[in-house]
């Protein structure tokens, strides 16, 4: 193996080449963590990697509550599977209190006074009484707690985090928040280590060749419980030393090249491009220092055969969807033909014709 095997093999463990999975929830739960504070694109994230489904289909899914969405890592909204969610806030959850302990004491937010929000949560939510955050600080104002803007989001993310409320359907365009024990059961216990070793192993055979540094980061752990965890692991997973740097991934892991370039259109906040403190693999460092350079006003990449080449964004207007495209370098007509195949697919899943500029 050497650097130019990572982008291919990457992609083919994200799901993204020809292996694709069945389901939203079989995605959700090969990636283990889906960062969704995006939601759209998000959705788009699960739909790259199925054969056919729609923006839609995927919207019922969430609604229905085979995939959840809740702050888990980071801190940053996540799809995870009902049945990973607790196990995976076991272990994240004190790690996002830790970097939330500024605020919670900024904001004026005490241990007495976050029970006595999750006491409210509950009373409000029980019995499947799916609620907007305006409504339940509402709920919270009925019980004399002050809550608005950065503390009611953390008032909520807090409950998040304590595996007390997560994502309930859509109201529309608006999300709603669920009693965690009504959207999913509880699921057995597992000691500390034997969920560290299962999320490590299953980061590396997802989301792999990837260094330690890249799971720490993904996961918000600090480096020595990353290696803990690789430590429990390493017997499962094979690794090569790359120029330097040891990556690991499944020994079952393997990809077969494509013999016409292939695009893809991610949002820059696809499990692709955000699950890596490393970007090398993305693509030549001239590129990466252009998109840094883009700042907010970077959305979207353009992809093709695993590196970075260009951005994008999409317009919809009277029923169909405009895809424009900024590519960094000119592209061959293979490439560009590429590029129309992706335009395509996302109208394909957005259910509308689609053009592409």
């Amino acid at each position: 193996m050497n650097s130019s095997d990572i982008a291919p093999l990457r992609l083919s463990n994200q799901l993204l080449a020809e292996k694709k999975g069945k389901t939203p929830g079989e995605v959700v739960a090969w990636l283990g963590a889906v960062q969704a504070q995006d939601f759209a694109a998000a959705k788009w994230a699960l739909g790259l990697r199925m054969y056919k489904v729609t923006d839609a289909e995927i919207e019922k899914v969430f609604n229905d509550g085979e995939i959840l969405r809740t702050h888990v890592m980071r801190p940053t909204w996540h799809f995870v599977a009902p049945q990973d969610i607790r196990s995976l806030l076991e272990l994240t959850a004190p790690r996002v209190h830790a970097a939330n302990a500024h605020m919670y004491h900024k904001l004026e937010l005490d241990d007495d006074l976050l029970s006595r929000c999750h006491a409210v949560f509950t009373k409000a939510l029980r019995g499947k009484k799916y609620l907007t955050r305006s409504e339940l600080a509402n709920r919270l104002a009925e019980n004399r707690i002050e809550a608005a803007g950065q503390r009611l989001a953390y008032m909520i993310m807090h409950a998040e985090l304590e595996a007390l409320i997560c994502s309930g359907p859509r109201r529309g365009k608006q999300f709603t928040y669920a009693l965690l024990e009504e959207r999913t059961p509880q699921t057995k216990k597992l000691r500390r280590d034997e969920t560290l070793a299962q999320w490590t192993l299953r980061y590396f055979a997802s989301h792999g060749p990837a260094q330690l540094k890249d799971f720490s980061w993904w996961s918000g752990l600090t480096l020595q419980d990353a290696q803990r965890g690789l430590d429990l692991a390493a017997p499962q997973l094979a690794h090569e030393i790359i120029e330097g740097k040891t990556f690991w991934f499944s020994p079952n892991t393997k990809t077969v090249k494509p013999k016409a370039p292939a695009a893809l259109l991610l949002s820059i906040y696809d499990e692709y491009t955000i699950a890596y403190k490393g970007r090398s693999a993305l693509g030549g460092e001239r590129y990466i220092e252009k998109l840094l350079a883009m700042g907010n006003a970077l959305n979207s990449v353009l992809i093709l055969d695993g590196k970075i080449v260009g951005t994008w964004k999409r317009v919809v207007k009277k029923g169909r969807v405009e895809i424009m495209t900024n590519p960094f370098k000119p592209l061959r007509k293979d490439e560009h033909e590429a590029v129309i195949a992706a335009a395509t697919r996302y109208g394909e899943f957005l259910e509308m014709p689609s053009a592409l500029s």
